[in-house]
């Protein structure tokens, strides 16, 4: 019974949140808005969880004193502290927290999250090299889209040719675009497949056990 009343809970919902979406009314309508305030309070308890799972392991880490365990510390006094300037700096009298967290957002979070990311496209450039070697006339042709594009996005590429930019917007509107559109035509078709196959109860695997 375990496992029959979930297939029959996602069975239920399921059909009567696609019966909603096509066949809408005001009963169909009110349980959406109802249910769609359950999935807020499911994330909330979602966050808390990864919150615990978080300083579990950072803990875990310390305690064993395993390589860089120095980096635990750091992100545990960094979560707490954001987390309770936060919280405490929507209480009247403690403006100054509520300051000081938007401080440490702009001046040190933002910061961090530009150099990781300059760092990142320096790993890109080395994968983009590897990927885009000239060994086909398919790989001549997206390594000369990808060189093109990229020249159209920085500064630099104006000053070769003036028309660069305008190239380089085209191959992004249009046979990018319709690569894109066709990509996300075949996940949609694939998230409606497995929608469907778990609606059923074909696809188990979510239960546990392997679907057995």
């Amino acid at each position: 019974m375990k496992k029959q009343l979930p297939l029959i809970i996602v069975l239920v919902l399921g059909t009567t949140m696609a019966l909603q979406f096509f066949i809408p009314s005001h009963i169909s309508t009110v349980a959406y808005e109802t249910l769609n305030r359950w999935i807020i309070v499911i994330a909330a308890f979602a966050i808390a969880l990864a919150v615990g799972s978080l300083i579990s392991h950072h803990l875990i880490k310390i305690k064993r004193r395993k390589s860089g365990w120095w980096n635990s510390y750091v992100t545990l006094i960094g979560l707490a502290a954001m987390a309770l300037l936060g919280i405490l700096g929507k209480i009247n009298g403690l403006n100054w927290m509520s300051a000081f967290y938007y401080k440490l957002f702009k001046y040190v979070q933002a910061p961090m999250d530009s150099a990781m990311f300059a760092i990142l496209a320096f790993y890109m450039a080395s994968a983009a090299y590897r990927a885009f070697r000239a060994r086909s006339k398919e790989a001549t042709l997206l390594l000369m889209s990808g060189f093109i594009v990229m020249l159209g996005v920085i500064p630099f590429g104006s000053l070769v040719w003036d028309k660069i930019p305008n190239i380089s917007e085209w191959i992004m509107m249009v046979p990018n675009m319709a690569s894109k559109r066709g990509i996300l035509f075949g996940v949609g078709l694939g998230m409606t497949a497995t929608s469907l196959k778990i609606i059923l109860g074909i696809e188990r695997n979510w239960l546990g056990g392997g679907g057995k």
